[in-house]
Parts: structure tokens; C-alpha cells; sequence
């Protein structure tokens, strides 16, 4: 790829991103589908909360499914936390609580605060773990709730 079409794509990524933020979604559909086409997780990422939620098209949860997947395992955080999510409320794929732990966990050790808080709830509760409150505190705390009482 020269490099001219490497900025070309850089400009189209901001671009979308951009009218995604904006709620433009019809634009952001246009910018980023190719370089979803081609792979880029923060592209996918997009479209696929646009598909999972219906902005901007039809819902398409299994669609959406498909394209978090392909940025969550790219090592997308937020694609991560969002494949939790799916796989906790059987969103576009089959309902698995030990699934949706292993997509938080890529995520919480990423640093993402909500995918931390998440998991120290799971393990809170046992929702697909045993419940641990050892492993809930540590998440917590790793989330920035230091004085949590449980």
C-alpha cells in the first residue's frame, strides 16, 4: 500500500469515527465499511455497535456478532468488553457466562475500567465463576474502588 492510500485511509478512519461520534451514521456506514472490509478493528468495532443497535440500518446482531469478534481478537478492548457483553445476554451469539468472563478479562487487563468493574461483579455474584470475593475485591480495586466494602 503506498502511502498516499495509507493517509487515504487514516482520513477515511478519522472521518468515520468523526460521523459515527456525530450520529451520521449513514456517512460513518460509508466510510468505514471498506476498511472494515479489510480488517480494521476499529472499524469493525464501529459498525458493529451501529449493527447491534440499529443505528443507521436494520439490527443485525449476529452481523454485529461477527464483526466484534474480528476487532475483539485483534486486541480492540472495547470490541472485547462488547463480546462480553454479547456472550452475557446471548446478543448475536449463544448465551455463555464463562465466554463473556474470558472476553472481559482481555479487556480488564487492557486497563479498561468498565470491563474491571464487570468482571469484580461477576465474581461478586458467581455469574459464570464461582463466586470469589477475594478476585471481586482485586478487580475492584484495579478498577479504582479501593475503599469498596463487600
Amino acid at each position: 500500500m503506498s502511502k498516499s492510500e495509507e493517509m487515504e485511509q487514516e482520513m477515511d478512519l478519522v472521518s468515520g469515527v468523526a460521523a459515527f461520534e456525530g450520529k451520521h451514521f449513514a456517512t460513518a456506514q460509508r466510510l468505514l465499511s471498506p476498511l472494515a472490509d479489510r480488517g480494521h478493528p476499529e472499524a469493525l468495532y464501529r459498525l458493529a455497535i451501529m449493527e447491534q443497535n440499529g443505528l443507521g440500518c436494520a439490527r443485525h446482531p449476529e452481523s454485529a456478532a461477527v464483526r466484534m469478534r474480528a476487532a475483539a481478537e485483534q486486541g480492540h478492548a472495547l470490541a472485547q468488553h462488547g463480546m462480553g457483553f454479547m456472550y452475557m445476554e446471548g446478543e448475536g451469539v449463544a448465551a455463555d457466562a464463562e465466554e463473556a468472563v474470558k472476553w472481559f478479562r482481555l479487556a480488564a487487563e487492557q486497563g479498561l475500567a468498565g470491563s474491571q468493574t464487570t468482571l469484580a461483579m461477576i465474581y461478586q455474584e458467581g455469574r459464570g465463576v464461582p463466586q470469589n470475593l477475594e478476585e471481586a475485591k482485586r478487580w475492584y480495586a484495579k478498577a479504582g474502588f479501593d475503599d469498596l466494602a463487600m
